[in-house]
């Protein structure tokens, strides 16, 4: 398989592993959509760490196979590739993107479906589908715009340039930078950390931050309100509380 779920201490790791570059063909756009969901769907997985393995995250798509296919193949085509990335923003639950090497193309806008990106110090990302006579199609002219900045992405984008990690992290692009050897480490620890905190509250906070930033302010504050009332139903709110008053805050053991 080109991507795999390996779950331990309520983390599930989806790890690319294509190599050598980790190019998004089909086959793995479209395995990366079925263990998102899968991801989704199973309560031993509290939290969700995007890794490509030591050498590189992923280095876009496969142009050789993008290059055979005219207009009608990749109208009907784009539709499923924007999907199997969103299946991975959509996940309900904190999303970690390990980033190691290259994070290009496809690769970038991948590491844009996570909520925290933890990069390598020599890492190198980018937009470059310009290049190419293309933009990006997976969600790179959505979600960057909404991370760095209209005219950030623009630069990234209408350049097609590569960035290093250090200008990554001033960008915003990536959220911490960590030796090459120590990021995956760094990502599960991240992940691990969330997936002992409230299910349920964690999966109101990401809709509520979503969803505000995909609308105007009166819906985000509806859902906010709507999902903050609805976790007095909780019986983690009601051991957070109880724990709160007792003990203090930052010990309650939630289920």
């Amino acid at each position: 398989m080109t991507v795999n779920l390996e779950v331990a201490e309520g983390v599930g790791t989806i790890r690319l592993d294509r190599p050598p570059m980790n190019a998004l063909d089909v086959a793995t756009q479209d395995r990366l959509k079925e263990l998102a969901e899968e991801a989704t769907r199973r309560d031993d997985v509290r939290a969700v760490v995007v890794y490509g393995g030591e050498k590189v995250f992923a280095a876009g798509a496969d142009i050789k196979e993008m290059q055979r296919m005219d207009h009608a193949a990749m109208v009907v085509r784009s539709r499923a590739l924007q999907e199997s990335f969103t299946a991975v923003a959509r996940i309900p639950k904190p999303v970690v993107a390990a980033i190691t090497g290259y994070a290009l193309g496809g690769g970038c806008e991948l590491a844009l479906c996570a909520d925290f990106r933890i990069a390598a110090d020599n890492a190198k990302l980018g937009q470059p589908e310009i290049l190419l006579g293309l933009i990006p199609g997976a969600g790179g002219t959505q979600r960057l715009a909404r991370l760095v900045g209209p005219s950030k992405a623009k630069d990234l984008i209408f350049t097609g340039r590569m960035v290093k990690a250090d200008e990554a992290l001033q960008l915003g692009l990536v959220d911490r930078l960590v030796p090459a050897a120590d990021v995956y480490t760094e990502a599960h620890a991240w992940a691990a950390k969330l997936a002992q905190g409230p299910a349920i509250a964690l999966r109101a906070a990401k809709e509520a931050i979503d969803t505000g930033l995909e609308t105007d302010i009166e819906t985000g504050l509806a859902v906010e309100r709507t999902w903050f009332a609805g976790l007095f139903a909780t019986e983690d709110r009601e051991i957070g509380m109880r724990s709160f008053v007792e003990d203090g805050p930052g010990k309650a053991k939630f289920q």
